[in-house]
């Protein structure tokens, strides 16, 4: 039986929302459709306690309530049962909070008006995706290790979608919190693009310094000239539960490692040379380059608070 906690200041709309979602099955598993047993609480405050008791499998609110209002409760359920999704009910003159509950977390909405044909559909929908997300979760809770490889042209454009996949990949087998995933993120976009720019086009961080729009149009220039288009960054990714290793790469000649300067001193911080380096140690457990000082390794151990709950 699939339990949905139906939300409403009003006795009225909350009885026939219940009595609408009860009075089908619905087909998450199209295999097996099973019922709906409503259950209620008045306003949000009510419902978080409800939640706890209960243990729905989606809620069902409306929008404006006494106390804690739709908008409220959508961030109370995101930050305490993320695993649980909200679909908002709106009302005339509500639009306009409705949004930010979808911008904060709701899953989907759903008129007042069009409740006897979009209710039943809606509630399905979003459970059957919802279903599926716990079952990845599930799954990627027995992987032990992965590892991928990627081999880039010196395209900046190439980056964001890279990194958004290696965070991906880590947020999956690790389950850490949005920050600790954030920080990696930015470590890993700036390290490739120092194995780019620094790397395999050689590019000296000086001349950004005294003139970006010269270092910028060096960099185009570069990306066509040999020896440099022809040179490549080579990421390979490992991840366990408990950490993370990347080794980027380049095609470049390298660079003494041991004459970096220490980005953590105040005359540095202010370079743009140093800003990337200072970043990438700050965020991560362990950095080191090799002898050549053609590759970075890259180490992100999970620690026990860093996890989601």
């Amino acid at each position: 039986m699939i339990k949905v906690l139906i939300v409403d200041d009003s006795p009225v709309d909350r009885q026939l929302a219940g009595k609408l979602l009860a009075s089908r099955p619905l087909a998450v598993d199209l295999e097996h459709p099973e019922g709906v047993e409503p259950v209620y609480a008045s306003n949000g405050h009510e419902a978080l306690e409800v939640i706890k008791q209960e243990q729905p499998d989606a809620v069902l609110t409306d929008m404006q309530m006494p106390g804690m209002d739709g908008l409220q409760l959508v961030l109370q359920v995101r930050e305490k049962h993320p695993l649980i999704p909200v679909i908002v009910m709106t009302a005339h003159g509500s639009e306009e909070i409705a949004v930010q509950a979808l911008q904060n977390g709701a899953t989907s909405y759903v008129p007042k008006r069009a409740l006897a044909k979009d209710l039943s559909p809606t509630v399905e929908s979003v459970l059957a995706a919802s279903q599926a997300k716990r079952a990845h979760r599930d799954l990627m809770g027995c992987v032990t290790q992965t590892e991928s490889q990627f081999r880039l042209e010196n395209d900046a454009a190439l980056i964001p979608p890279l990194v958004g996949r290696l965070k991906d990949s880590f947020w999956d087998i690790t389950s850490c919190d949005d920050t600790t995933v954030l920080r990696l993120s930015i470590a890993l976009r700036e390290a490739i693009l120092n194995a780019m720019d620094h790397g395999n086009l050689e590019l000296d961080s000086a001349l950004r310094e005294q003139d970006g729009s010269a270092y910028e149009k060096l960099r185009g220039e570069r990306r066509r000239e040999a020896p440099y288009k022809d040179r490549r960054v080579h990421i390979t990714a490992r991840e366990t539960p408990r950490e993370a290793t990347y080794v980027i790469r380049d095609e470049g000649p390298g660079f003494d490692p041991s004459a970096l300067p220490d980005p953590t001193d105040p005359a540095n911080m202010e370079k743009a040379s140093g800003r990337g380096l200072l970043l990438i140690r700050t965020f991560m457990t362990e950095v080191r380059h090799n002898e050549s000082g053609n590759e970075i390794t890259l180490v992100r151990r999970v620690e026990r608070g860093a996890k989601k709950n």
